[in-house]
């Protein structure tokens, strides 16, 4: 249990009137995680948005699919338009083989069971739907948790957790094919966000809802300093504060009967040696 997720649904609905003016930010990291769609003949009757904030639904429904929306927060579950649920993504209240398709553009990092939501939305999708997912990984955030760190050491003489733990990337592949995807792929994008105003990155953080949700979190006011020695010390590209996002881009198949499979084990009537040492001698190599 590392979240809050009372927390978690609080920031959510205190998010929902002020959360469009991070709609940019939101929509460039839904922009590239659907444009795997463009990968793929496939064509998408039913898709379930989780957790999209009022940006992934209109961007599935521009492309003609038919879209749910779910969110933790009824507020923010409102913003979406046309069918929505509020409904908690550790629970979902789909009945199986509901979607072809199912989006979660950084929505799921706050869950505390992620293979369990995982499992879930696989059972969720029809045979040979797909599975598109982000999520903030490793690396998200990394100068706003170092200059948190080094503020809070020099003035408390300690530092608790103010940013919460992400993924690896080298992880989110084996979750997918933990959780039963066929075909898992996992790849990293970066978004780099440079602020004038340091301040106003932790106002982008408030808006989009994703402020402190930790269990383990200093739940006093810290000093007033504090937040202001690290945010001056973030690090600068022209004249502004550099804040980065380092997104895992996660796609995995629900298991169909008309998927490639991979040739059985021994099946294979060229040796591996023998193929790279024809490469050899083709490029004159010893």
């Amino acid at each position: 249990m590392i979240f809050d997720r009372g927390a978690v649904r609080l920031h959510r609905d205190r998010a929902a009137d002020g959360v469009a003016s991070v709609a940019n930010v939101l929509a460039d990291a839904a922009e590239r995680l659907l444009d795997r769609l463009d990968d793929t003949t496939r064509r998408f009757g039913a898709a379930l948005d989780i957790g999209g904030r009022g940006v992934v639904a209109p961007m599935l429904r521009a492309r003609a699919i038919d879209t749910v929306s779910m969110d933790f927060s009824p507020a923010m579950a409102a913003r979406n338009g046309g069918a929505a649920v509020a409904a908690d993504e550790e629970f979902l209240p789909f009945a199986p083989a509901s979607f072809d398709l199912v989006v979660a553009s950084l929505s799921l990092h706050w869950a505390n069971d992620l293979p369990g939501v995982l499992i879930q939305i696989r059972q969720t999708l029809k045979p040979d739907g797909l599975f598109l997912a982000s999520l903030p990984a490793l690396g998200t955030l990394a100068e706003l948790r170092a200059s948190l760190a080094a503020a809070e050491a020099e003035l408390a003489g300690g530092a608790s957790p103010r940013v919460s733990p992400f993924a690896d990337l080298r992880d989110a592949a084996g979750l997918l094919q933990r959780a039963g995807f066929a075909l898992p792929v996992a790849d990293a994008e970066e978004i780099s966000l440079l602020y004038a105003d340091p301040l106003a990155l932790l106002r982008d953080l408030r808006a989009a809802g994703e402020t402190n949700a930790v269990r383990l979190r200093d739940r006093r006011v810290p000093k007033r300093a504090m937040f202001a020695q690290a945010l001056a010390d973030l690090p600068q590209r022209d004249g502004r504060s550099v804040a980065t996002l380092r997104l895992a881009m996660m796609t995995g198949w629900a298991p169909g009967p008309d998927q490639p499979l991979p040739a059985k084990r021994g099946s294979g009537t060229v040796s591996l040696v023998e193929v790279l040492e024809g490469e050899k001698d083709k490029d004159g190599l010893s």
